[in-house]
């Protein structure tokens, strides 16, 4: 190497820092959150002392900035940045109350009221400090119960209620890898979930609930000036309640690409304190001495920031809108002080804030899709910003660059938003766009507005008027997605793209986003490879449900599923969106013969699976005892029922379920390969304990009833 050589590269360094010195800060969210992602990552939960690693990290980061110049100290500062996100998780998980022990049969449920969700059929509480029967202690956990559809009680929020349930814990996931309801459940304080068997009694409380009371005044007086599916959304749009809008509605939201609507998040709170601002400066306009003595615009600015965050917190401080709260408060701040308004810092920083406050929530599609969403809308806007025309007073021009805004904002956040989706939903909406050129203009100039007017006129009993025009706009909201969802390949079932190819996904993204110069565009074969490596795994030729009542075979031709009564309909449906299918065909019980294509044959009771030439072949008892050629031929069994050690081949049966939850079959040509839901997540804190029977002769019966599916 010449002498040349290393000064061209400090050259080049420094040229680097100089040009992207502003984007270096964003990075550091970024690490963040791959530091939660490895936490999550482990296969077994980290010692608690790992969280005093930081703290050095932390400091070198900060000498070696002061020391060898911004560039090390960047460098030095990502891994302390990814040691503080594993720190956040894991203190927040020691955090958390142990999962609850909750008996098998039904009991009477006691509570405080914290929350009520109105269903399209009934209620549904959530019970703060429950109590499990006379004289038990109170538990440090939640109780949510669904009340029978004709009970006639009305618990308020505040409310003390009792009733007789069934309540098992949170459900394992439906299959190793899919979405871990007990891992969600255990970060946001859920012990377990039920239904009543009886009518609940209720006793007014001594203390009502902060907001809750509100939040459920304003929902049952939409939903009774606006009753059916409009008045259900309306009433979602307010308060942030969805439990209450018919499935069929929403099924056409989905497919229209129109639910980011009904969740409410930076739109919404944009419409709010845009309305809020305009209406404040108005006010302080309008009174002359006023306007002569006090500054109208900062005034107008803190207080829609003020009722900006009055609207998250009404709505249930959801991590889109704790994200885009957190962006408002900074835009706040750069008018007060006259700074730009939206940057990819800010943005950065309300990433950094909902991390450390909230880590599991860098898991979930909301937190997932939001930040990607903006992160695109900030870089596309950085980009298109110096390329427009100077501005232009003629209103036809004015019309055709806020059309252009419009649609480009759609393709944006709906480019960005796709492989989140994909991973999380398996479903491309293919004429959002379309739809969200109507709807979201419709949303935000009489929806939304109207909405906030019939709050304000709720005390004086006046809200129909405003809930009127309200209900109008949510009526053709609602014909656009149904009519959008009905055009012919409206929403296509593709197979998810896995976590790790989303992870690649997910970086290539912020490295086009982040960065500035030209070497940014190295993110798009990133984002390309991580599709191509998301979509190229191959899902699983067998999966068998964790109470066994499921039991799925994928040929070349499609998917069968041998299903027993009382399966369970969500994971059927989580299992069709794994293998990108809207249907699939149910396993002959007791016909002998070949199907899919010879690669299923059954005779006497059983049937061998095979769903290519070179791979191994599986056997798949229908009824009674494994017959001869099963336990022989086959080097593995599933069953769903108990073979109790009658094979010698490797068995999968209710018993495996039981105690390890749901398995996933791959039939290799080396042989079956089986990963079943505990070796999938490993010992952590949310995964419960292998059960164990009480006594032998509970070993020879079924294993417990199925968990309540959850809503």
């Amino acid at each position: 190497m010449s002498a040349a050589e290393p000064g061209r590269a400090a050259q080049w360094l420094h040229q680097f820092a100089e040009a992207e010195r502003l984007r270096f800060a964003p990075w550091f969210a970024v690490a963040l959150g791959a530091g939660v992602l490895l936490y999550f990552a482990l296969p077994a939960e980290p010692p608690a002392a790992a969280v005093w690693v930081t703290p050095p990290l932390v400091l070198f980061a900060l000498l070696v900035g002061a020391w060898r110049g911004a560039a090390a100290g960047w460098a030095s500062g990502l891994v302390a940045a990814l040691a503080l996100g594993f720190a956040a998780a894991l203190w927040h998980a020691g955090r958390q109350p142990a999962p609850l022990d909750l008996p098998r049969g039904a009991v009477v449920v006691t509570g405080k009221v914290a929350s009520v969700d109105i269903l399209p059929e009934g209620r549904r509480v959530t019970l703060e400090r429950p109590r499990l029967g006379e004289g038990e202690p109170a538990l440090p956990r939640r109780i949510r119960v669904r009340l029978r559809s004709e009970d006639p009680a009305r618990p308020a929020p505040g409310d003390v209620l009792s009733v007789r349930a069934l309540v098992r814990p949170p459900v394992p996931p439906a299959y190793p890898g899919a979405w871990d309801f007990q891992r969600a459940a255990f970060f946001s304080g859920l012990g377990g979930s039920g239904f009543a068997i009886g009518r609940a009694s209720v006793e007014p409380g001594a203390e009502s609930v902060p907001l809750a009371g509100l939040r459920a005044e304003i929902e049952a007086r939409t939903t009774a000036a606006l009753p059916g599916g409009a008045g259900a959304i309306a009433a979602a749009l307010l308060t942030g309640g969805q439990s209450a809008i018919p499935a069929a509605d929403l099924a056409a939201m989905r497919d229209s690409g129109l639910a980011h609507l009904l969740s409410v998040s930076g739109l919404h709170i944009a419409i709010v304190m845009g309305v809020s601002f305009a209406v404040l400066r108005f006010a302080l306009a309008a009174v002359p001495p006023l306007a002569l003595r006090l500054p109208g615009k900062p005034l107008a600015a803190v207080g829609a920031l003020g009722v900006g965050g009055f609207y998250m917190l009404l709505t249930g401080a959801e991590v889109p809108m704790q994200r885009s709260f957190a962006m408002a408060a900074l835009a706040t701040l750069a008018l007060l002080t006259g700074r730009r308004a939206i940057s990819m810092r800010g943005l950065a920083l309300a990433a950094a804030v909902v991390l450390l406050l909230q880590p599991a929530a860098v898991l979930g599609p909301s937190f997932q899709m939001s930040f990607a969403a903006v992160m695109a809308l900030i870089a596309g806007w950085e980009w298109l910003r110096p390329r427009l025309p100077p501005p232009e007073r003629r209103w036809r021009r004015r019309i055709a660059v806020a059309l252009f805004g419009t649609v480009a904002t759609s393709i944006l956040a709906g480019a960005a938003t796709t492989p989140f989706g994909l991973h999380h939903f398996g479903r491309l909406q293919l004429y959002g766009v379309v739809a969200n050129a109507v709807a979201v203009p419709l949303t935000s100039a009489l929806i939304m507005p109207a909405g906030m007017a019939a709050v304000a006129l709720m005390p004086l009993g006046l809200e129909g008027l405003a809930l009127a025009p309200m209900g109008w706009g949510v009526e053709a909201v609602l014909a656009v997605a149904r009519a959008v969802a009905a055009w012919p390949g409206a929403a296509v079932p593709v197979p998810p793209i896995t976590a790790g190819g989303l992870c690649v996904v997910a970086f290539g993204m912020a490295w086009l986003c982040l960065w500035r110069s030209r070497w940014r565009l190295l993110g798009v074969p990133v984002i390309v490879a991580g599709f191509v490596a998301g979509a190229a795994q191959r899902p699983p030729d067998m999966l068998v449900s964790a109470d066994a009542r499921l039991i799925a075979l994928r040929t070349g031709d499609g998917l069968l599923l041998q299903r027993l009564s009382g399966a369970s309909n969500l994971t059927r449906d989580v299992w069709l969106r794994l293998y990108g299918r809207e249907t699939a065909e149910l396993l002959p019980p007791q016909r002998a013969g070949t199907f899919a294509g010879g690669a299923i044959a059954c005779e006497a009771g059983a049937c061998a699976i095979r769903p290519s030439p070179a791979g191994a072949v599986a056997a798949v008892l229908l009824r009674g005892d494994p017959p001869a050629w099963a336990c022989a031929g086959a080097p593995l069994v599933v069953s769903a029922e108990p073979v109790r050690g009658r094979c010698a081949a490797r068995v999968v049966d209710r018993f495996s379920v039981w105690r390890d939850g749901a398995h996933a079959v791959w039939l290799e040509p080396a042989g079956p390969r089986v990963l079943s839901d505990r070796e999938a997540r490993g010992a952590r804190p949310w995964v419960p304990p292998q059960p164990k029977p009480r006594n032998a002769a509970a070993a020879r019966e079924a294993p417990p009833q199925p968990t309540p599916e959850p809503e």
